[in-house]
């Protein structure tokens, strides 16, 4: 067919990448040869574009606009070097990669096409952790950043995130810039990608930038009693720094998970590389039993999360991320000084809120990532229940869960110092500001416009009562919501205080609902306990209704 497939062809011309120009070769030819799944398949590369938004670029290595690739990447680069020349005469960047597939390549070529277009450009020397490449913006006092990574996102993913300097002070991209940087993206694909410019002028930073990281980071750390701790990266990137930063902070050498203390970008012994999903810690979890540890902790694959788990008195109980912030936002409100703020996405738990007012600090609810936490005026402590921590602003814009491991085991070293434990520390934040549980439902779609149809049910058909409890009100975020930008959310009041909200993910193909539950009757262990019947009550009513 003459004319057939000229934008796959022209796309693989231009790919510099021989693995996904074969890829795409070869199914142009098995499509102009009448192969239905292959003329499928280019369909799913070419129908659309991966869309570049608040978290930049995020999805499956392969060929076509609609996967992460090198011409991809480099269209992104060379519109993210436009839109940095269009703010200002001289800009520069910094750019890190984790040890995913294809990350150190996408952040080479990034730094020559920015070199190219006359920014000036700094590479950081290795694969390193998100939480370096946020700090290396403020450090290097770097006009924007880009971090190539897909954090805790499947083996076959990648992505790319941007950070902005200068009076964003290296916080994540949020809107207008977002859909300024797009449109640039969208100028330079309209040509080749070989006629951006190119440079090898860009510096290779040395390790004094790790070394300052790893410097402040452990200042954040006291260790008062001795901690048994064991730690994994989760086959990411994490392990050189936090070991680094252990040490430095006196807690020494933890217990590690060999099989998954190096970089694979297969993340073999897991389904999914993130410590939230069933299973994932299972490796780490048996590490701590065997030596008998106070602690075990794991990082995600780019260590901007941190995941804990405590001996309890049922075994290792893995701490959700509400139950982390609780207690790292408690510890924050108790150092910080009257101007102090605390701040969490509208769906962490309510508990960071009451200990906001027990201490009369100011409190910030947010839009869900950490590209609005950070942004909160004056903040000294944020979280999200995804197991993202921001524990040291004057360092870090983002979660930093290197920096958080620190933070929380010097909690746990003081709590055993004074003869306690994380376990009797939660009874105790029950007592004090009230028994909080939360639940959440993960649902998975193989077809995204499953979630659509699924929100558009509820709104279609709001519920009177969800696992018997009344619905008080609803309020949807699709316009906007009080000070709140539009977006694809409801949240569900219910009788009694409870609450559930309900959005789509914004990294991962899936609906997911939260549930949050309090109560302040008893002692702590019965206001825990009540609360956790509230939960249950509401996660399946939820499920029934989504069914």
């Amino acid at each position: 067919m003459t004319g057939a497939f000229e934008v796959e062809k022209g796309w693989a011309a231009q790919d510099p990448d021989a693995t996904t120009r074969e890829q795409l070769e070869t199914a142009i030819a098995a499509a102009e040869a009448g192969d239905a799944g292959a003329q499928s398949q280019l369909a799913d590369w070419f129908a659309s574009r991966l869309e570049f938004g608040t978290a930049g670029l995020r999805g499956e290595l392969g060929p076509g606009p609609n996967r992460m690739n090198r011409v991809l990447v480099s269209q992104a680069a060379g519109g993210l070097a436009a839109y940095l020349l269009s703010r200002e005469p001289s800009p520069s960047i910094v750019i890190g990669y984790d040890g995913r597939t294809n990350s150190e390549v996408f952040a080479r070529d990034t730094a020559v096409i920015m070199a190219g277009a006359g920014v000036r450009t700094t590479l950081l020397p290795r694969h390193l952790p998100t939480p370096v490449l946020a700090f290396a913006v403020r450090h290097f006092d770097a006009s924007a950043g880009v971090m190539v990574t897909a954090s805790h996102n499947p083996a076959r993913d990648n992505g790319y995130k941007v950070y902005l300097g200068g009076a964003d002070r290296g916080s994540q991209i949020v809107p207008p810039a977002d859909a300024d940087i797009a449109r640039a993206i969208h100028q330079v694909a309209l040509a080749p990608i070989d006629e951006l410019p190119r440079s090898t002028d860009f510096v290779v930073a040395d390790d004094s930038v790790v070394d300052e990281y790893v410097r402040l980071t452990a200042s954040l750390g006291n260790s008062p009693a001795p901690l048994t701790f064991a730690y994994t990266p989760m086959h990411g990137v994490g392990w050189e720094t936090a070991r680094a930063v252990f040490a430095a902070a006196g807690f020494g050498e933890p217990a590690v998970v060999p099989e998954q203390l190096e970089p694979d970008a297969a993340f073999p012994t897991v389904a999914f590389p993130n410590p939230e999903e069933p299973g994932a810690m299972d490796l780490v979890l048996a590490k701590a039993a065997e030596i008998g540890a106070d602690l075990a902790i794991a990082n995600d694959p780019d260590a901007d999360r941190l995941a804990v788990a405590i001996p309890a008195s049922t075994g290792w109980r893995r701490l959700s991320g509400n139950e982390v912030g609780w207690l790292l936002g408690w510890r924050a409100a108790e150092r910080a000084g009257v101007d102090g703020v605390l701040g969490a996405s509208i769906v962490s738990s309510p508990g960071l809120r009451a200990v906001a007012q027990h201490y009369r600090l100011d409190y910030k609810d947010t839009l869900t990532g950490f590209k609005w936490i950070s942004r909160v005026p004056g903040l000294s402590f944020g979280y999200e229940e995804a197991l993202g921590y921001l524990v040291d602003p004057a360092k870090v814009l983002d979660k930093d869960g290197i920096s958080a491991a620190v933070d929380f085991l010097a909690l746990a070293s003081e709590l055993k110092a004074t003869g306690s434990t994380v376990e009797k520390h939660l009874l105790a934040f029950a007592e004090k500001f009230g028994g909080f549980a939360s639940g959440q439902i993960s649902l998975r779609v193989d077809d995204l416009a499953d979630i659509g149809r699924m929100m558009a049910g509820l709104r279609s058909a709001p519920p009177a009562e969800v696992g018997g409890i009344a619905v008080e009100r609803i309020d949807d975020f699709i316009d906007g919501f009080e000070e709140y930008p539009p977006g694809d959310i409801l949240r569900v009041h219910l009788a009694g205080g409870a609450r559930v909200i309900v959005r789509p993910s914004g990294t991962e193909p899936k609906l997911k609902v939260y549930i949050d539950a309090s109560s302040s009757d008893g002692d702590g262990a019965a206001r825990i306990a009540a609360a956790t019947a509230i939960v249950a009550e509401l996660d399946a009513g939820m499920r029934e209704l989504l069914a």
